[in-house]
């Protein structure tokens, strides 16, 4: 069991039967009265995210959730499938149980699913992953202002704003925790 004092960005504990992951935390210490921490909680099955505060000596439940490597095969525009590295064994999950995770998934990706009671709830995809741009508008030759962008789309179908040397054909590096441009591939 979790005590307050434990509640730190990323736990991961269960409420309600639910689990949760603290997205942000305070600890409030009021000159009369206990102790509380006011805590940002999001639903790692739902993704809605809740306001909740805990007393000081309360216990949180840890959530049993196991991690396993998994490589994506396909979409289907409604379910993603993706193989167990191990044993082979095939999970379909829902567009909206990924959502936007789903703009950077490329066949043959190897991904983290996490599965909760032995359900598939989210994946983690890895820090940055390369991707091949399908339509991108020319820059124009003297627009060279200082950090200027153009929108690309990329092979999945997702769009990016990229500096204006990147044409289209070039393969990139995209930063899938906050979906940026972060380079050209080195290969």
């Amino acid at each position: 069991m979790y005590q307050t004092s434990d509640i730190r960005k990323n736990l991961k504990f269960e409420l309600d039967g639910e689990p949760y992951v603290v997205v942000d935390f305070q600890f409030v210490k009021p000159g009369k009265g206990t102790a509380f921490t006011r805590c940002r909680i999001k639903s790692m099955i739902s993704g809605r995210v809740l306001e909740k505060t805990f007393r000081t000596g309360e216990t949180l439940k840890p959530a049993i959730l196991d991690d396993r490597d998994m490589q994506y095969l396909y979409g289907d525009g409604s379910t993603f499938t993706f193989m167990d590295n191990d044993n082979y064994e095939q999970v379909e999950i829902t567009a909206e149980q990924l959502g936007s995770v789903k703009d950077f998934l490329i066949e043959n990706l190897d991904v983290k699913v996490l599965f909760y009671e032995g359900n598939p709830i989210n994946i983690e995809l890895p820090n940055f992953i390369e991707i091949e741009i399908t339509h991108c508008e020319p820059g124009v030759k003297g627009d060279t202002a200082t950090g200027a962008t153009k929108p690309a789309t990329l092979s999945t179908g997702a769009t990016v704003n990229v500096p204006l040397f990147v044409n289209e054909g070039e393969v990139i590096r995209i930063d899938t925790r906050t979906g940026d441009y972060a380079g050209r591939a080195k290969s």
